[in-house]
């Protein structure tokens, strides 16, 4: 049996310092994704920290030197609407990585997550494949996302999300025990139109300037 990996909690000042800001619903746009693009530099930061290294020789102005680089490439996978509003501080830490889409719509009926969007580029045993979404709600579509990745023999599969909810994690982790997954809060529940309380509402809608009626699944 696999050994469930522990979620990581980023409990760093500038990580927290930027939640507040986040989760704040007087926080203006212009604000909010300010520290959207900073907190992530920070998430993705730790996602990537364990990742195996190769050493490189370089000149530096005066003379040659040893360096160390991340064996393999890495590939970000934003979860359509709102995963993208990662993206920029995703491309702030990790400037080389590729970039894949998945598209996903939620039955408000049921919180189950529908693809309307699939765009993975090719994926080696040395590829690391990270899927963000901000909010990991009821996991539906993080679930969704690994479980169609699951024959895909990447180097490693992770997630990276802001914000999570325990029966999220608990739906990945049942399946998923290999994924590392790393948050900067995990809150206290879901309410039964299966957002995160206390949570920071709508991240796509904030991050957007749009309001609300949009149907792009979160979590």
């Amino acid at each position: 049996m696999t050994k469930t990996k522990p979620v990581v909690i980023v409990d760093q000042a500038m990580v927290q310092d930027s939640l507040r800001y986040l989760r704040d619903k007087e926080t203006q746009i212009e604000v909010f994704r300010f520290h959207s693009n900073r907190i992530c530099q920070w998430l993705f930061a730790e996602a990537v920290r364990d990742l195996p290294m190769e050493a490189v020789k370089i000149q530096t102005p005066l003379s040659q030197a040893q360096a160390k680089v991340v064996a393999g490439d890495v590939m970000i996978v934003p979860i359509l609407r709102a995963g993208v509003a990662m993206l920029a501080g995703a491309l702030q830490a990790l400037p080389y990585a590729r970039i894949g889409f998945v598209g996903l719509k939620r039955d408000e009926n049921t919180a189950i997550a529908e693809q309307y969007y699939w765009n993975i580029p090719s994926v080696t045993n040395k590829t690391t494949i990270i899927i963000t979404d901000p909010m990991l709600a009821t996991g539906g579509s993080i679930w969704y996302v690994l479980d169609r990745l699951r024959g895909v023999e990447a180097a490693s599969k992770r997630v990276v999300c802001v914000v999570a909810a325990p029966e999220g994690l608990a739906k990945v982790q049942a399946d998923f025990p290999e994924v590392k997954i790393v948050t900067a809060a995990v809150d206290k529940r879901l309410n039964r139109q299966a957002y995160i309380v206390p949570g920071l509402g709508d991240y796509g809608d904030r991050y957007c300037g749009t309001d609300g009626n949009q149907a792009e699944m979160s979590g």
